[in-house]
Parts: structure tokens; sequence; C-alpha cells
């Protein structure tokens, strides 16, 4: 077993679909997480290393998104 015990159901699909609930909300957390630090004058460089990705991963995944919700974007 992985060094993370987790109390796991009986039914696979129980456990998958809480899998996929976690990442629903991981998914939200982070949208409303990187949307504030845009909003209050972070650039890309800085949410990507706070991410652990690269800039150009944190730009694809939520530009379009910030540009949507009317955020002013930074170059860097």
């Amino acid at each position: 077993m992985s060094a993370v015990e987790t109390p796991l159901t009986q039914d696979p699909a129980d456990g998958l679909a809480a899998v996929a609930a976690l990442r629903r909300l991981a998914d939200q957390i982070e949208d409303a997480a990187v949307e504030q630090a845009m909003r209050t004058g972070w650039g890309w460089p800085k949410v990507a290393e706070a991410l652990g990705v690269t800039r150009q991963a944190v730009h694809k995944k939520h530009a379009k998104r910030l540009i949507a919700a009317g955020v002013t974007l930074r170059r860097r």
C-alpha cells in the first residue's frame, strides 16, 4: 500500500468518484487563487512559481477565463 493510508470503500466506483470530486474542488480553489493573485498584481512567473508549474502552463490554463472575467493581465 502507499505511504498514505486512506479509508477506501468496498466499491472502487465510490473511491474513484471521490477522487474526481477532489480534483474538481482543487481546480475551483486554484481558479479562485489564481484570479485573486492576478487581480492583486501578480504576474504569470510568480503565479507559476507558487503553483510549481511553468509560466506557459499557468497562462494556457487560466488566461482565457481571466480575460472573460475582466481581469487585467500583466505581461510579466
